[in-house]
């Protein structure tokens, strides 16, 4: 009967085949292209629509302070275990390798089968949306359909297909990512740095532009009644807390590259948290720019439409005309595509652990004999990506958050402690600050994310689905190989 390697056999197969070329600045730099990709130049209408006003602004600062405590469970998990996987890693030495760990790290490497390419598509669509300032005939719709599945117990699933020319460029920006992707870890690195430099350069830019043409009026122009903790208050702040979620999102993204990160134990927790508190800064600061240049009335009206989302394009346009209108849309363009560049590295990495490690389909484990890359991992992510660039992107965010709330990121920040517990002798190079506070209220904040919306039963039963069905994947799986809870050998582990 087959036991699967330990973790430290894990470690000295993945050392035999990955090149550790990532540097602390590499690691920094690709969190960060990672966490600021399109997001906030192209969700602030819709953080603005789901508050009704400045008042989100709100949802920022508590999705900052979020990935701070969310920050420390990973700083902890990621230099006591840094080796390429990330949350595959954690969870299964957390519940138990031999036991519960292996049927929940394998759910982790499923719900990422579909939240991880939701993440890049988000990305690629972003692109496109920049993209529709030059060409507006891209947002033209060529059809949309809406399909309705009824399933017992679960209720009624919905998903909407949009299909228009902006899907086509979306496409394309995925296969063009796969195929940079296609070559050694330290061509990317170098590729990495150049990438950076061109997010922070646009950042700064429409910072320095927000605040030398900053009205304080327009910015705090609050509606009656906009801090009344009413339910739609609640509701409100749920919608952008989940969006925020979003935008500060990929701090974690080194985590999944620990095989290829030199000195790990030290520049994985370093580069956590660089990187989160460098972003945090440059989104708080940059939004309150553009809220001083643009009403938000005029935001939130985008945001509801889901149209004409380019805010920053708007922005530069009415400040400085169409020419720097347009060279801030190819710099945001830029920094999309350094983020589905960076997304698509580092999640590709995941699959691969787990199937290195035998707890996932034994394809994903190959390495590129010549690039040593896992180059079945990235034309996968790739390809699935493709598929979900005909989503919307307003549907894709709220789906791929809920899902990884329920899948990974709840059972992570309680893991953290449950492995206090269960391993306390187990080396911890960075040990969690005010222990064990940062990870109760990470895990009280995504509970808060995932029930306070309105309607969010409808991303909770794709969640629900997919647990079921990889549940039944792995049962059968363990079922035909003898493992846990079928083999007996298997019982035996810590």
């Amino acid at each position: 009967m087959t036991i699967p390697p330990t973790t430290e056999t894990d470690n000295k197969n993945a050392d035999s085949q990955l090149v550790r070329g990532i540097s602390l600045s590499s690691a920094t730099a690709l969190n960060m292209i990672d966490m600021i990709g399109v997001g906030p130049f192209i969700t602030i209408p819709l953080i603005v629509s789901a508050m009704g006003g400045p008042q989100a602004m709100l949802g920022w600062v508590l999705g900052a302070f979020l990935a701070i405590c969310d920050g420390l469970v990973w700083a902890e998990l990621g230099a006591a275990m840094p080796g390429s996987g990330g949350s595959y890693r954690y969870l299964k030495e957390i519940y138990g390798p031999r036991k519960l760990g292996r049927l929940i790290s394998f759910l982790f490497i499923w719900q990422l089968s579909f939240s991880a390419p939701l993440s890049i598509a988000s990305g690629a669509i972003g692109l496109s949306q920049y993209a529709a300032f030059f060409w507006p005939g891209l947002e033209r719709v060529w059809s949309t359909h809406t399909g309705t599945l009824k399933m017992p117990l679960v209720g009624a699933l919905q998903l909407t297909w949009v299909a228009m020319p902006a899907t086509l460029l979306a496409i394309g920006v995925c296969a063009l990512t796969a195929f940079l992707l296609y070559r050694r870890i330290t061509a990317i690195s170098r590729l990495t740095k150049v990438l950076w430099l061109g997010v922070m350069g646009t950042i700064g830019w429409i910072i320095f532009t927000g605040l030398t043409h900053f009205n304080a009026h327009q910015a705090f122009d609050l509606p009656p009644g906009a801090f009344s903790f009413s339910s739609d208050f609640f509701h409100g702040l749920g919608g952008a807390m989940l969006i925020a979620a979003y935008d500060i999102g990929g701090y974690y993204n080194v985590c999944f590259l620990g095989d290829e990160v030199k000195d790990p134990t030290k520049n994985i927790p370093r580069a956590l948290f660089l990187s989160i508190l460098a972003v945090a800064v440059l989104y708080i600061v940059m939004n309150i720019s553009i809220l001083g240049v643009i009403p938000w009335r005029e935001l939130a009206q985008a945001g509801a439409a889901n149209s004409k989302l380019y805010v920053v394009s708007t922005m530069m346009q009415r400040v400085y005309g169409q020419g720097a209108a347009s060279v801030i849309s190819v710099l945001v363009m830029w920094t999309a595509f350094a983020s589905v560049f960076s997304l698509t590295l580092g999640y590709s990495r995941v699959p691969y652990a787990a199937a290195l490690d035998g707890n996932y389909f034994r394809v994903f484990a190959k390495v590129h004999p010549e690039h040593r890359i896992p180059y079945v991992s990235v034309l996968a992510m790739a390809g699935v990506a493709a598929l979900f660039c005909f989503l919307r992107l307003a549907d894709l965010i709220a789906s791929l958050i809920v899902i990884r709330i329920v899948l990974q990121f709840l059972v992570q920040s309680i893991g953290v402690i449950v492995l206090r517990i269960r391993r306390p002798e187990m080396p911890r190079p960075f040990r969690m600050w005010l222990y064990p506070l940062p990870a109760l209220i990470a895990a009280a904040s995504f509970i808060f994310i995932l029930v306070s919306r309105k309607n969010f039963l409808r991303e909770v039963r794709y969640a629900g689905v997919i647990l079921v069905v990889g549940l039944a994947i792995y049962l059968v799986r363990a079922w035909r190989h003898g493992e846990w809870p079928w083999g007996r050998s298997l019982v035996v582990g810590r």
